[in-house]
């Protein structure tokens, strides 16, 4: 009867070898190589196991990581007196149009350096200025009395999935005038980075840093300290530096976050000035700054990615190899059965017959479901009605048997 539809051939994969193959002497060199190369895969395949297991491990924590940001600032003028090369009087401005104003623009651009000694570029897209900005201001120190509105521009990260990217920004402006611009700006941290006031901040010798790095790094120092209560573990008694930290003598381990909470603060803004000149050429090269980001490594995510699933053509491959060994390692042993049933039966073949028609007798019996005795009963009683006896030669092969044991010489006692 056959087998369901669903149902799978079942496939090979046991790989070893009998054991008499691996002590026979003509094998022993290659069987030892056998078992050695069984052994390495074995020990191969569990490495990179563990591997696995370690990175989706570590794939479900956003693996972190320090870029620097390179941040330019530039500007370009118009209209201005210094660029009439033709000696004519300059045109009347146009106040509603704003044509034939002098004016100028300031830029601000910026991009992520390469990571160093990188041999292949990151396949990843490069995120863009804007989303690593949290909130900038620019400030314009110009003459009030001449430019009384528009001296301060603000760029708020809008909320949700409604901010914009972009590789810069520009700000245009009308004047003549030399102006100072100063650029506030916070960063976009991932995770987020705070800065930590003194009075922790001395004790753990941090300045800035996550929340979960500050906790982590009052945990070490509790632990090296030796704060932990012998008793009741989830204590921690202060020493001198943290009793004004605590504000009392003992504290239990879950207060700890809600503690260092108290002692941090938003971090400093990145602080950039530039002096902006209309009256002279604008400088042929923008000025640059270097800052530094904590963002989401998304390089070492992808290379963990693709470690862990494995392609599916190299998957196949390697279990087409396997059962190949299999297959060959079970005709091996086969064979082996094989030449040791032959070599039995060539030595001592009426011997051979009857231990092996024994032996089958013995699994009928079991087959059956019988005993020894009731096995042997019920073999004579199927012996007897068997239909083995009723065949043509029968009669012809007892009367051959007979006329030679007749012709027997008989043994005088």
């Amino acid at each position: 009867m056959d087998g369901p539809k669903g149902t799978k051939k079942r496939k090979l994969l046991d790989k070893s070898i009998p054991n008499v193959i691996l002590q026979t002497p003509e094998f022993a060199q290659d069987s030892k190589m056998y078992q050695e190369l069984l052994e390495m895969e074995r020990k191969l395949d569990w490495t990179m196991m563990r591997k696995r297991v370690e990175v989706q491990d570590a794939l479900g924590r956003t693996p972190t990581t320090t870029r620097t940001l390179r941040i330019f600032l530039s500007h370009t003028v118009s209209g201005q007196l210094w660029q009439n090369t033709s000696g004519e009087a300059p045109p009347q401005p146009n106040f509603e149009t704003g044509e034939g104003m002098p004016a100028w623009q300031f830029k601000i651009e910026g991009r992520l350096l390469e990571v160093p000694n990188s041999r292949h570029r990151e396949k990843v897209p490069q995120r863009k200025f804007s989303t690593m900005i949290k909130r900038m201001v620019v400030e314009l120190d110009r003459d009030p009395q001449l430019y009384a509105d528009n001296n301060i521009v603000e760029w708020p990260q809008a909320p949700g999935h409604n901010n914009p990217v972009l590789d810069g920004f520009t700000v245009r402006r009308t004047g003549d005038t030399p102006t100072k611009i100063r650029v506030v700006m916070h960063l976009e941290h991932f995770p987020e980075q705070y800065r930590v006031l003194p009075e922790l901040g001395t004790v753990l010798g941090i300045k800035e840093g996550s929340r979960i790095e500050v906790i982590q790094t009052l945990w070490n120092y509790i632990k090296l300290q030796g704060l932990q209560d012998k008793v009741d573990r989830r204590q921690i008694r202060a020493d001198d530096k943290l009793r004004p930290i605590f504000g009392s003598e003992l504290v239990l381990f879950q207060r700890l976050p809600e503690l260092v909470n108290r002692f941090l603060a938003p971090p400093e803004p990145v602080l950039l000035h530039y002096m902006l000149n209309p009256g002279s050429p604008p400088p042929d090269r923008p000025q640059a700054w270097d800052v530094e980001v904590k963002m989401e490594d998304a390089a070492l995510k992808h290379k963990m990615a693709v470690t862990v699933s494995a392609s599916k053509e190299s998957s196949q491959t390697l279990l087409k190899l396997d059962e190949e060994i299999a297959l060959l390692a079970q005709s091996l042993h086969n064979s082996h059965m094989k030449k040791t049933f032959l070599e039995s039966f060539a030595k001592e073949p009426a011997q051979f017959i009857q231990t092996w028609l024994e032996s089958q007798s013995r699994d009928l019996e079991s087959i059956l479901g019988s005993g020894p005795t009731e096995g042997q009963t019920l073999r004579q009683e199927e012996l007897k009605r068997s239909e083995f006896f009723q065949l043509p030669w029968v009669e012809e092969a007892v009367a051959i048997t007979e006329g030679v044991r007749l012709a027997a010489p008989k043994i005088q006692p």
